[in-house]
């Protein structure tokens, strides 16, 4: 039985909470609308959004201007003492009838809300650390030498843009770009062919860390104020022509989207696991990256999964077709610290709600693959759908949902809600 806020025999009185993938052992923080209403801050609870403005008189005086912003920065940069606090005290007050009438007013069905992004994001960075991922697509560039050199001795990762960075629902609006068919003499412009999709975790920054201070690894964990599910959306036929020698561009930055939910690090808890072994000839990380800690629960045991529907299996009343099914940790070469600690190490400073992406996590299994460019094979194997359409990259009109949850014996189960984006014509 695992104690304190995340035992797993803590019910609510609100009664949608129980075998949800919101319980009272998860309460993530968010923001969210009513109508013309302000945004606001509020947490998950069962199929409800508890605004925390309207029982701000039952929290801590102190907590009440930060929860009160129509962004999650300032309440991230208390850090993880204040969070488990407020946490505490939410369970505290879900839990206990003597408070359900008060806080009861305050519940809103999460179907009337609008969620919005958390925080107010200043930068933005996307890594590269599912080894698996990283494998698959060198191979089809080098076969004989998927991986480049480095990539075993640093997490990779690249700058990507905070503007273009939207909630869960938004429209995917196919980019244009310069794309060039191997077989072409020149380049055209145009919508992209082949836009894909890719399965990341987000990670938000809590407490940042001051230029020229490098976030020791021992520390680094503590400065993630929450996670999250990110589609990282990404034109590969315009990826291909522009990378060298600078990296990703155009291909990456025309939108990225999360769940809308920061789901704390004290939640996720019970959900840790090692780090996998390095396989036999891996180098050890270097000390700035090295940590006994972190190498004993640094790694998410939280299961992932990816679906899509086109047009025509929505039109057909038809399921979603499972795309992916994988997990972070079997995915992920480089832990959550590692990337915190390796971003800050040149004295970068991080800021609170800045966020930070892990890369696609693609498991070693067929079933585990985290985009489409690795499991059409870059387009050579298209996949079979219901109803006899196939696809090597995304059509319009198709829709891809990211799902995560984590489970495990004396814990109750708890999700991270959804990440959904459906693609429409280029503008």
């Amino acid at each position: 039985m695992i104690g304190g806020s995340n035992d797993a025999a803590l019910t609510s009185w609100c009664e949608s909470a129980q075998g949800s993938d919101f319980p009272i052992q998860n309460l993530p923080l968010g923001i969210f609308s009513v109508g013309e209403r302000r945004r606001r801050a509020g947490i998950a609870i069962g199929n409800y959004v508890l605004d925390l403005t309207g029982i701000a008189d039952l929290l801590d005086e102190d907590w009440r201007e930060d929860l009160s912003q129509p962004v999650l920065n300032g309440w991230l940069s208390r850090g993880p003492h204040a969070q488990s606090a407020l946490r505490r005290r939410l369970q505290e007050l879900l839990s206990d009838g003597n408070y359900r009438d008060e806080v009861e007013a305050q519940l809103v069905g999460q179907s009337e809300v609008r969620l919005h992004v958390p925080c107010l994001i200043g930068d933005y960075t996307d890594f590269y650390v599912g080894i698996h991922h990283a494998t698959n697509v060198g191979k089809q560039f080098r076969p004989d030498n998927p991986l480049l050199p480095n990539y075993k001795y640093v997490p990779i990762g690249y700058h990507g843009r905070a503007s273009s960075v939207r909630a869960s629902g938004e429209p995917v609006i196919r980019p244009r770009g310069q794309r060039k068919a191997p077989d072409a003499d020149a380049p055209e412009y145009g919508p992209t062919r082949r836009l894909d999709y890719e399965l990341e975790l987000g990670m938000w920054i809590g407490q940042g860390n001051e230029l020229g201070s490098p976030i020791p690894i021992a520390e680094a964990a503590d400065h993630i104020g929450g996670y999250c599910l990110l589609n990282d959306w990404s034109a590969r036929d315009i990826q291909a022509w522009e990378y060298q020698p600078l990296g990703p561009f155009l291909a990456k930055n025309f939108l990225t989207s999360v769940s809308s939910w920061i789901v704390s690090a004290e939640a996720l808890a019970p959900f840790r696991k090692p780090m996998p072994p390095r396989p036999h000839g891996d180098p050890e990380p270097l000390m700035y990256l090295n940590d006994a800690k972190d190498r004993e629960s640094g790694a998410l045991g939280i299961q992932l999964e990816v679906t899509l529907t086109t047009e025509k299996m929505r039109s057909d009343g038809r399921a979603p077709h499972v795309l992916t099914r994988g997990s972070a940790d079997a995915a992920m070469y480089w832990s959550a610290a590692q990337i915190v600690a390796h971003h800050s190490s040149n004295g970068c400073n991080l800021q609170p709600g800045d966020l930070i992406g892990t890369g696609t996590l693609s498991t070693e299994s067929a079933t585990g693959l985290g985009s489409l460019l690795e499991i059409s094979l870059g387009g050579k194997q298209p996949v079979g759908l219901p109803g006899g359409e196939t696809r090597s990259f995304l059509e319009d009109g198709d829709e891809v949902t990211l799902k995560a949850w984590c489970e495990t014996e004396g814990a109750a189960r708890i999700g991270f809600g959804e990440c959904v984006g459906r693609v429409v014509a280029s503008a």
